[in-house]
């Protein structure tokens, strides 16, 4: 394709939809799980570990896909990667047994790693002052959790769950196909032969890094793991059929993916901090209130007992995700902010770094969020488990960022003269 000036918005178009697809896929086993489960009688944690598989390998293989994407460049390491995913995402019809869905499930997640493929991708085609808004346009894929749970649970209905991942093997394979016929290859986007794996891994000692990961660990991490979780929370907390449940758990993961880039923009024009701020307190606050399990109180009193129910509803509840899945969009596209701010040579494998850990989280979360629910029989624990992590970023974030800054002022200021 010939570098054109339409050419970069080819390249961000093409990407976002093969990451939308990508993420699809990812977030398979969200909606295919909940009869799996029945099926082979699966626990809580059982199932938080099936629906967490792939996520583990499309954390792990982030860092490698962000510095092959550095040395190699975007377009040729995407096009592999979707195509490697293709006859493992069909043979998932064929498993039978608990292990058959772990093992395939592991290469199936190798379609998460795309993010990091492709947010360093598209980010070089754009000027600095616009990456922010690349950035979170090809972040705008993970609404792709919101395409599995309007298309998953149609097809599950209608042919049975093990024809959800043919129908998705087949939409990878064309997905690539038109991936390649869009994008391009721009040879001055590729790190200098010089450079080391050594070099690249550097960024490791740097402790901004950490806390990016660290925040990422919510946004991205928390979104993924509640994508996974909240189609069956619905399901068992207010009673819901999976459809319906689904359609339910979209208005938290719809615009968690979408609203990424309307993040993107908003980075741009008044900087990754505030906005990273003001994203992790309002899902702080949301949290909170989403914590409190449903609660029946007796109260006795002088013309007898009185009782009182304590518990969101479920118009309730879903407002608050909706709520949430909104700030987490925001933050996820600030976050990577910092990174095209403070990292523009190396995005690849700063975006590999922080796009690894925070996908941990969306791997750790689940499984977390099943050992709680199984020992604690309170389906809210798992926004409690948010809470208390989001506290963190908020208070790292305090002290590294707003601390500083204030001192900082303060050291500029004239000093009062004594009497």
């Amino acid at each position: 394709m010939n570098m054109g000036a339409n050419t970069k918005w080819s390249v961000l178009a093409a990407s976002t939809i093969a990451f939308t697809v990508c993420f699809a896929v990812w977030m398979m086993f969200a909606v295919i799980g909940i009869p799996i489960k029945k099926q082979l009688n699966l626990n809580e944690t059982q199932f938080g570990l099936l629906a967490a598989t792939p996520v583990l390998t499309g954390s792990l293989i982030r860092l490698p896909l962000g510095m092959w994407t550095d040395r190699y460049g975007g377009r040729i390491v995407f096009f592999i990667l979707m195509l490697a995913c293709v006859a493992p995402i069909w043979l998932i019809s064929e498993a039978t047994q608990y292990w058959h869905f772990l093992v395939l499930g592991l290469f199936v997640g190798l379609a998460g790693g795309s993010f990091s493929v492709g947010i360093a991708y598209c980010a070089r085609w754009f000027q600095k002052q616009q990456q922010g808004m690349a950035m979170g346009v090809f972040g705008a894929g993970n609404s792709g959790a919101a395409v599995t749970k309007f298309v998953a649970p149609a097809i599950l209905l209608a042919w049975g769950w093990a024809m959800v991942p043919k129908v998705y093997a087949i939409a990878m394979l064309v997905t690539a196909l038109i991936f390649w016929v869009l994008s391009a290859h721009d040879p001055k986007h590729l790190v200098p032969s010089t450079v080391t794996v050594k070099d690249q891994l550097a960024a490791l000692r740097d402790p901004r890094v950490w806390k990016y990961c660290q925040y990422y660990s919510i946004v991205f991490g928390g979104y993924v793991a509640l994508s996974l979780w909240m189609t069956k929370y619905y399901v068992t907390e207010y009673g819901f059929q999976i459809q319906t449940a689904a359609m339910l758990a979209a208005c938290f993961s719809l615009p968690g993916g979408v609203l990424r880039a309307i993040g993107g923009w908003i980075s741009d024009r008044y900087g990754a901090h505030p906005v990273t701020w003001w994203g992790m307190l309002i899902s702080w606050v949301c949290l909170f209130f989403l914590s409190y399990p449903q609660t029946d109180l007796v109260i006795k009193t002088a013309k007898g007992d009185y009782n009182l129910h304590i518990g969101l509803n479920v118009w309730t509840f879903t407002a608050l995700m909706f709520v949430m899945g909104v700030a987490w969009a925001v933050g996820k596209a600030s976050v990577f902010k910092y990174i095209s701010d403070e990292y523009s040579q190396n995005i690849g494998v700063i975006s590999g770094i922080v796009g690894l850990v925070g996908a941990m989280g969306g791997f750790l979360l689940p499984i977390m969020f099943g050992v709680l629910v199984d020992i604690t029989g309170v389906n809210s624990t798992i926004f409690m488990l948010m809470w208390g992590i989001t506290l963190v970023s908020l208070v790292w974030m305090y002290w590294t960022e707003i601390v500083p800054g204030r001192n900082g002022v303060l050291a500029a200021m004239p000093q009062s003269q004594g009497a």
